[in-house]
């Protein structure tokens, strides 16, 4: 497993595997239709044989394949092997640390920076950062103005419904948020995200519609 693992982490750093290496291996399957293995080795080398002869490389297909391998065998041997050695212990620790710490954090402001940003964009209105004070008493990490009175926002990872204690959770934060909006006038939305590929979305879209009506709401009674 350790070795498959240093072959496929190589040959994706230097694209060994990319179609300007071994050609268009995804789209000559699907033409070749191969019932077995012998059958793709086949076609794969006759489509090989011509893409080689289109780009003026003369070389046997078997040597051409060989050579990548021996270049695949050099990176490591020269260039991984070298780079492991020179990590010291240190190093790793260093690198856990930031790991949980540093980039942890990264990622949950990058998270919250991106629905903050989506939710401004789809309201149309000023959204700003909840001050440290009510973020710590009412649990809320923006604020929406409204003449005098004022929305909270508190955005959690979707992750949050599915705690153990979950219901306990739900109980500290109504309460939290009814005194908020006792105090500012107006409500606290929880808005949750979720990773959709490498962005993180809103989880519950509906709430756009229940924060633009709640604007509405304040902004005639003003």
């Amino acid at each position: 497993m350790a070795k498959e693992w240093i072959l496929n982490q190589a040959t994706n750093r230097w694209g060994l595997n990319k179609k300007n290496r071994v050609g268009l291996v995804s789209q000559w399957i699907r033409e070749a239709e191969p019932k077995t293995v012998e059958e793709w080795r086949q076609a794969y080398l006759e489509r090989l044989r011509q893409w080689l002869a289109e780009k003026d490389i003369d070389m046997p297909l078997e040597a051409y394949l060989n050579s990548l391998g021996e270049r695949l065998y050099v990176k490591i041997r020269e260039v991984i092997h070298k780079e492991v050695t020179e990590i010291t212990l240190e190093d790793c620790v260093t690198y856990l640390w930031n790991l949980v710490i540093d980039r942890t954090f990264q990622g949950y402001r990058r998270e919250i920076t991106t629905v903050y940003e989506h939710l401004q964009e789809a309201l149309g209105v000023e959204i700003c950062p909840a001050p440290d004070d009510l973020d710590r008493h009412y649990h809320v990490d923006f604020l929406i103005p409204v003449g005098e009175r004022t929305i909270g926002l508190q955005i959690k990872p979707v992750t949050y419904m599915q705690q153990d204690d979950v219901h306990r959770w739900l109980s500290w934060m109504e309460k939290a948020h009814k005194d908020f909006e006792t105090k500012f006038g107006g409500k606290v939305f929880v808005v949750f995200s979720r990773r959709q590929g490498r962005k993180h979305v809103i989880a519950n879209p509906e709430v756009i519609e229940a924060i633009r009506a709640e604007i509405q709401r304040l902004q005639r009674e003003v």
